[in-house]
Formats: structure tokens, sequence, C-alpha cells
């Protein structure tokens, strides 16, 4: 099937039926007919190329008929021999379909597919929302109001209550910098400094306006966390059935994760899939719930360790070619569950912990952006391992981490020096001289 927005272009093998392809429209009763003439026609699977989503509502209808379909990608496609039309694509893709060339794309199941959908969507409303908190700050600026100099973050609890009260009509610097929490590092006379500027009536409807904006999109969020929330709830668990919430630690030191997710999130995620994948150093509940999403939670889909990091776009691509490696890198893919290990891999880079001095260790090898990618890959592979195996999260210490990668250096030191003719021997240690 080729897929376009108004019509569908759907090709057979010749000794199926005399007209080998047929043109339909993409309304609702269009595709129960093109759906009835594939079952009259004994097809089982079908190979499908799409633009955008119209994939989505045929792809389903297959699905309840008990046919097999088969999203490819473009990529694998898009050579085609000849003129280009859309008959010809759909021909072309039954060719190679009927030759096993063509690979489905990923889709987990049915409750996946619905958190997928609003975790997304979620994501979304938090970018919408972005650009507001831009324009406050902006119009703070042009009244020469440094309020985003003293504090770190205008969204906060002290930003947030002088932005209110400057919207509810108070101009009074010492009164705004009295609101400020204690926890704020500015003192009261700085922001009080801070705060002394012009009051301009279009760059207070601007910030009015803005905030309003910004709440708006807030009770979106909050809306959606609610939906997630029931959503989870109502799944069933993967692991034993019938799981109550597990008693989990307490979160984790200094987390101060934006956007969080709602408080039961990580209670829920570790009921359905048995174990609790926040637990792994770096990934908090708004990361677990963004990669659970993506990926699901049945491993068995991915043949190997390695084909799930392959699909993530995270395992390095070979060029071979004369039994020699021309080119190695990563593949450019668009997965927001790459993207989520990959801000992880980031956020380990100065910890006490096994990925942290992982991470350390690969940035001087290879560099910053390489060592984010190695560290991303191993965070992959223990998420991967945990809802394979249904295991608890063991953190390695770091003397125990370093213990081992040496035994690795000295067990490849080993093999270089017989290589090479020479042998291996530990040096004698150096006596301690006297001191006087």
């Amino acid at each position: 099937m080729d897929i376009g927005s108004t019509e569908i272009v759907a090709a057979v093998p010749p000794e199926r039926a005399d007209e080998t392809v047929r043109a339909f429209g993409t309304f609702t009763p269009d595709l129960e007919a093109l759906v009835a003439w594939l079952v009259s026609l004994g097809i089982d699977t079908v190979a499908m190329e799409s633009t955008g989503i119209y994939w989505v509502p045929i792809y389903d209808l297959l699905e309840q008929h008990g046919i097999t379909p088969y999203l490819v990608n473009v990529r694998h496609v898009k050579i085609v021999p000849g003129r280009k039309s859309d008959w010809n694509d759909a021909q072309w893709l039954q060719k190679l379909h009927m030759l096993g060339l063509l690979h489905g794309s990923f889709r987990p199941d049915a409750e996946i597919l619905a958190l997928r959908t609003l975790v997304r969507y979620r994501a979304e409303v938090i970018q919408h929302r972005a650009p507001h908190i831009l324009h406050m700050q902006k119009a703070l600026l042009l009244m020469n109001l440094h309020l985003s100099v003293v504090l770190s973050d205008i969204t906060g609890v002290t930003g947030q209550a002088i932005i209110r009260a400057i919207v509810a009509g108070e101009r009074d610097a010492a009164r705004l910098a009295a609101l400020r929490n204690p926890a704020c590092k500015a003192s009261v006379a700085e922001i009080t400094k801070a705060l002394t500027g012009t009051w301009q009536a279009e760059q207070l409807f601007v910030l009015q306006q803005a905030l309003s904006l910004f709440d708006h999109y807030t009770e979106r969020i909050v809306a959606c966390d609610g939906e997630i929330e029931r959503l989870l709830a109502a799944m069933e668990s993967r692991g034993e059935d019938d799981a109550p919430l597990p008693d989990l630690p307490p979160a984790k030191g200094k987390s101060k994760t934006k956007n969080a997710p709602a408080a039961s999130t990580r209670a829920q995620l570790a009921r359905i899939v048995g174990v609790d994948l926040v637990a792994i150093t770096g990934l908090s509940a708004s990361s677990v719930q963004t990669i659970l999403a993506e990926i699901g939670t049945d491993m068995t889909r991915f043949p190997t360790v390695k084909h799930f990091c392959s699909w993530l776009g995270l395992a390095p691509h070979n060029d071979i070619s004369g039994g020699k490696v021309l080119r190695s890198r990563t593949m450019k893919v668009v997965n927001r569950a790459a993207q989520a290990f990959r801000q992880a891999a980031q956020s380990v880079a100065r910890s006490n912990t096994a990925f942290g001095s992982y991470f350390r260790a690969m940035r001087a090898r290879k560099g910053p952006q390489q060592a984010v990618v190695a560290t991303a890959h191993k965070l992959a592979r223990t998420v991967y391992f945990m809802l394979l195996r249904g295991e608890p999260f063991q953190e390695e210490s770091v003397a125990a981490y370093d213990e081992r990668r040496q035994e690795r250096e000295i067990r490849q030191l080993a093999r270089r020096a017989k290589k090479l003719g020479f042998t291996l021997t530990e040096a004698a240690p150096r006596p301690v001289e006297a001191t006087t």
C-alpha cells in the first residue's frame, strides 16, 4: 500500500487477482472496502508506506481483521525503478515485501499506545508553555527589572510570587522583594535593587497576558497528569497479577526534576513493569514514563540487546567493505526514548557512581559527545535487562567498577604484549624512602 491523505493505492500478487492494483479513498467506508477486498483474496500481511499519520486508521483496521501490517521505512523503498508514481510505488512495495526485504516498524500494544499518546501530548504542552516564560522575562527586562538576573528561575516560588504581585498592581520594590522565599540565594537587598525600574503600561499588559497563558498551559499539564494517572491505575501489571503498589525507597537526593509527573507515577510504573526503573542512576519518574511510553514493556520484541540499542540509535553502525571498517558512527534517529537516555547520561557526568565514573573515563578517551552516547547506551542496556529478566537494579560501587576496569585494561595490555612477542609482568613496588 502507498498511503496518502486522499488516496490509498494497493497492489497484490498477480496470481491473487486479475486486477492487481486498485485505488481506494481514505474515508472509513473506503477503508472497510479495501480490507474486505484483501480478506477475499486471502492476504495475510501488508507492507505500507505512508505520508504523515495517515497510516494509523488502516493499520488498526487491518489488525482487527487478522492481517499483519508492516509499516516500512521510506528510506528502504525510496529508490523505485522507472517512472515515479503511486501505482509504481505500490507494486514496488509488494515485490520487496514478497521477497522478504522489508521490516515493519516497532509498535507497542494498545495500552502502551494510549500512554504514548498522552505522554507525547504532555511534552508538546510543556513546549508550548516555554515561549510564554520568555515573554515574561523579556517584558521585565524591557522595564529594566532584572528579576531573571537575581533568580535562576522566574517560574519558581519567589519569581511567581513577585510577578503575580506586579500583575496585581504592586509597584514598590521593597514590598516585592519581601515576597522572597527563605530558600532563595539572592538577598532582599539584591532583589530590591533588581526590581527598581520603569513601569510601562504596554509591557505590563504583555506580562499579564504571558502569565495568563502560562497558567493556562500549566492547568493543561495538570489535566494531562490526571489522565495519565488514571490510565496507569487501570493498566494491568506485566509482572505478577493484581500486584499492589510497591513500597519504594525515598526519592533520590538533590533531585530537581522540572515538570515532574504526579507523585504516584513512580509507584504505578513499578507496579506495571515489576521493577523500579527510577532506581537507576540518572533516571527520574518523568524520564522513565517517557521511555516506557516509547519502548513498551515487552523486550522479547527485540531479539537481543544489540537490536534494542541499535533501534534507539545508541549503537555504532559500521560500514564494512573488504573486511575493513570504513566508517563507524551512530545512526541519526528521531527517538524520544533515546533522547531521555542521553539526558540521563548527561545528568550522571559528575555523580560519584559507577555510571559517572564510566562517563568520565569515556570523556577522557573519546570526548564529551561520544561519552554521552556511550553512557546512554549503558543505561539502555540496564533498562533492557531489568525489563527482560524482572530483576531489580543493583548499584555498583565506584571502587568495584574501577577495579574491574583496571583488570580489563591489564588483560588487554597482556594480549597486545603477547601479540608483539613480549611478556607483561607486574613491576615490583618501589621502596619507601626514609624521611628525616
